[in-house]
């Protein structure tokens, strides 16, 4: 199930590559805030990638690869 919305990948390219003239391989190694910023849209609200961050640390919880102390396998 997926929730929220999805990255405008065509969007941010037209961005990325076009608007800002930015090479395919300097693109993708962008970070999102970093193209934020070059684009000059930093000074706009934080989109909500902490709540993102917890809606899937929720969904796909850490599991230990080994079983604790007195825990069976």
């Amino acid at each position: 199930m997926r929730s929220g919305p999805a990255f405008d990948w065509p969007g941010l390219m037209r961005l990325g590559l076009g608007r800002l003239g930015l090479r395919p391989d300097q693109f993708w190694t962008l970070t999102p805030v970093e193209l934020i910023v070059m684009a000059g849209l930093d000074n706009q609200p934080a989109p909500c990638l902490r709540a993102r961050l917890e809606e899937l640390a929720l969904a796909f919880p850490d599991a230990p690869k080994y079983p604790t102390e007195g825990e069976q396998p």
